[in-house]
């Protein structure tokens, strides 16, 4: 979070956004904090998908909302996979 220049009160604010914009689209419900975990750790997990295929995403605010919602949406559809 540091490297996109975000704040730990801004990342929780992105954060709830992003698993807000997530459980919206994957027809899912969760809190309010599941919102915001979800879209903290989909961002660290998008970025590391990212990484891996040596993309790099755009720093800031817009930036760290696209990734945290990526990997918000991969991680309620493994989330699906596990209970089936």
């Amino acid at each position: 979070m540091e490297d996109a220049g975000v704040g730990w009160i801004a990342a929780i604010i992105i954060g709830g956004v992003a698993g807000w914009l997530a459980e919206k689209a994957m027809r899912s419900s969760m809190s309010l904090l599941m919102n915001i975990l979800l879209g903290i750790i989909g961002a660290i997990v998008a970025n590391w998908i990212l990484g891996l295929l040596h993309i790099q995403p755009h720093a800031g605010w817009l930036g760290y909302l696209i990734t945290g919602f990526v990997g918000a949406c991969i991680l309620i559809a493994i989330g699906r996979v596990i209970r089936r």
